[in-house]
């Protein structure tokens, strides 16, 4: 199931390898919440770390994450691995193109097909 949230970069790490040849790199967001902003760290992983190539902190962007889980000596972790991100300006635009469907207005009396 996929997640999304919409937030102010505070600051991006620089990538990790591991000797598995495992890279991640990590991000937080701060998430305006009522009375106390949450500062949420995300992780992207593999071919996802280029995905924060031209991010800088400072810039709002929606992130589009799952939630992954795991067990480890009888404890119990959660990362938020993100695999989409869109700037705010960049989602504006998009949507703006999408929005706008063609209706029978947009026809003339030749362009009807019957």
């Amino acid at each position: 199931m996929a997640y999304e949230l919409t937030g102010k970069i505070k600051l991006i790490q620089e990538p990790k390898t591991f000797d598995s040849g495992f890279t991640k790199r990590e991000m937080v967001v701060i998430v305006e919440d009522g009375k106390y902003p949450q500062e949420i760290n995300l992780e992207f992983v593999q071919d996802k770390v280029a995905l924060l190539e031209a991010l800088q902190p400072g810039q709002e962007v929606t992130v589009s994450f799952d939630i992954r889980g795991r067990e480890y000596n009888g404890r119990y972790f959660n990362n938020l691995q993100g695999w989409k991100v869109v700037t705010v300006g960049d989602e504006a635009v998009a949507h703006s193109a999408d929005s706008h469907y063609p209706t029978p207005a947009d026809f003339g009396d030749d362009d009807i097909p019957f």
